[in-house]
């Protein structure tokens, strides 16, 4: 089956890809990633376009790029996203991996987005235990920071932090420890799904739409 896997640049999508990967039963085609086009950086992570082919990379993909405006309506990203799944069925991809792990409203709009299209929705780490995962994801080697926090759920000096047994340790226990809920967000920069690390560096942190952001530059 040819996959296109749902890449936001953080733990997640990185674990699908494993997934994939260690299965050895898919052609898997490239990476599906919306880019605001004003800022040049993944929707909601906020990961440099710069870090996010790096990462196409080292992962031996082609990075799929869906380009959305700031701000972006509703109607505006599902329009966008209909182009891309056009694209994915002119090169005969058969289903799209997604990292979602246990939020069925989001599962079910996957769903009725590639419904009749026939192309599948796959979800590999669906209703995982997140705190296993999250032990089992750090003990494959991924590493990561986090490069975006809910200030609501979690104090600002997470910002930044390695995403480790560490940080697992220090997370209030209202926390989902994948930040599921969007408590958090990832950026990957090494792990078992890529041929490479990729050599990081922090960037300024800052303020934007009630979250926070902590920039990961390629050194």
């Amino acid at each position: 089956m040819r996959v296109l896997v749902s890449w936001s640049s953080g733990k997640d999508s990185a674990s699908t890809l494993h997934q994939l990967q260690q299965s050895g039963e898919h052609e898997i085609v490239g990476l599906l990633t919306t880019l605001h086009s004003e800022f040049d950086r993944v929707a909601m992570h906020g990961t440099r376009s710069e870090l996010l082919r790096a990462q196409s990379g080292a992962a031996q993909l082609p990075l799929w790029t869906i380009p959305l405006p700031w701000p972006c309506s509703n109607e505006h990203y599902e329009s966008a996203m209909r182009a891309a799944i056009e694209r994915a069925q002119r090169e005969h991809v058969e289903a799209i991996a997604f990292g979602d792990l246990y939020l069925a409203d989001i599962r079910a709009y996957r769903e009725q987005q590639l419904q009749g299209t026939g192309i599948q929705p796959m979800f590999p780490l669906w209703k995982r235990d997140t705190a296993a995962l999250a032990h089992e994801m750090i003990a494959a080697g991924l590493k990561a920071k986090l490069v975006c926090l809910d200030p609501r759920h979690l104090p600002a000096s997470f910002t930044g932090r390695d995403f480790d047994e560490a940080l697992l340790a220090d997370l209030p226990p209202t926390v989902d420890p994948c930040g599921e809920n969007g408590e958090f967000h990832t950026a990957v920069h090494a792990g078992p799904m890529f041929t490479h690390d990729l050599a990081v560096t922090p960037g300024e942190v800052v303020e934007r739409s009630g979250f926070l952001y902590s920039d990961l530059l390629l050194r």
